[in-house]
């Protein structure tokens, strides 16, 4: 989600890849990043609706109903922002804000009106930059929860329904410091009730009955074949019994085409929470920083945003319907809603 094109880490970046292939003047690669020779083509997608979004977050809620979450505040997305906004559906088809009172704004959450610790506004190259980063919204314990985060050493923090409903009103679970200093904040519920807080580049702590606090020390998800399974967007669920790791990546576009690199998601299966996982593999190109979630008929879907310069569409909140393979791996399903395509 986050990509700062600074003249400084540029430079620091040809220096620190001086024996390996140009990336070009504005890359996005990480060290670590995979290596594709050929990537499957997407669905023709379309925006789930017109609005600027990065990082949708889409959970399906007490009702039956969904509900959409993300990075909202365009352009200053990349300077000061501090909204957290949810949208609800009952179809996927028509979307609306939760928030729909006259003469009050769709914003279930603000981090200068209700934060604490949040307000701080660190400078970047002597501008302010405290942007609201990657909201993902979940439906446990009987509310909904959003996790949120701010670079630049703010840190992340989780909130909560107070009513039970997706328009909150919602409480800091951390209001003396945040939950961690990292970026991309998200929930896994397991089978037996336990709550895991999982962010960053794969990682991962167990939460207390009350989801204000930790138990236990916290590990690294990982795959088998690398010391990651993304550098951000980490997120986990479980399908048919298995666990899944999902994660974003930058990687070099095989072809060489202008524009940038590719931003995919790359995932991990395994047996446990605690692994082993097997090996990384290409889940859905042109689609990172994704969450999962079952529709009311069971199938189950992911979410994308469109961050490369060959994603279906840029910048928009979108959704679709994934496949599961004999292996366990999963992909981008072959038939997809009408309602979802372009043409």
């Amino acid at each position: 989600m986050k990509v700062f094109r600074w003249a400084a880490l540029t430079l620091l970046a040809g220096i620190a890849n001086a024996q390996q292939p140009a990336t070009g003047p504005n890359t996005q690669l990480r060290p670590g990043a995979p290596v594709e020779t050929s990537i499957p083509a997407l669905p023709p997608l379309k925006p789930l609706f017109d609005y600027p979004l990065r990082d949708t977050s889409i959970a399906r809620g007490h009702d039956g109903a969904y509900y959409l979450t993300g990075t909202t505040g365009f352009p200053d997305w990349w300077a000061v922002t501090g909204d957290i906004q949810v949208w609800r559906s009952e179809d996927l088809k028509s979307w609306a804000p939760v928030i729909t009172k006259p003469r009050e704004r769709s914003v279930v959450w603000n981090a200068d009106r209700d934060g604490t610790w949040e307000k701080r506004v660190p400078l970047r190259d002597g501008a302010p930059f405290r942007p609201l980063w990657a909201p993902e919204i979940a439906y446990l314990k009987g509310t909904y929860w959003i996790g949120y985060s701010m670079p630049f050493g703010v840190g992340g923090g989780l909130l909560k329904s107070t009513t039970g409903k997706p328009e909150g009103p919602y409480v800091a679970m951390f209001r003396d410091g945040p939950a961690v200093d990292a970026i991309d904040l998200s929930l896994f519920e397991d089978d037996d009730g336990r709550v895991y807080l999982i962010w960053g580049a794969g990682n991962i702590r167990e939460m207390n009955a009350k989801l204000d606090g930790f138990v236990g020390e916290g590990w690294k998800l990982k795959p088998a074949d690398a010391e990651r399974i993304g550098f951000e967007g980490t997120f986990v669920f479980k399908a048919y019994g298995k666990y899944y790791i999902t994660g974003a990546e930058f990687v070099r576009d095989p072809l060489n085409r202008p524009g940038g690199e590719d931003y995919h998601c790359y995932a991990a299966v395994g047996d446990s929470l605690r692994g082993p996982f097997g090996p990384r593999f290409l889940a859905i190109p042109h689609g990172g920083h994704n969450s999962y979630f079952r529709d009311a008929e069971g199938a189950w879907w992911a979410t994308i945003f469109g961050n490369d310069p060959r994603a279906p569409f840029q910048t928009r909140p979108g959704a679709m319907r994934i496949e599961f393979l004999p292996d366990g791996r999963f992909r981008p399903s072959a038939k997809q809603p009408p309602f979802l395509l372009s043409k």
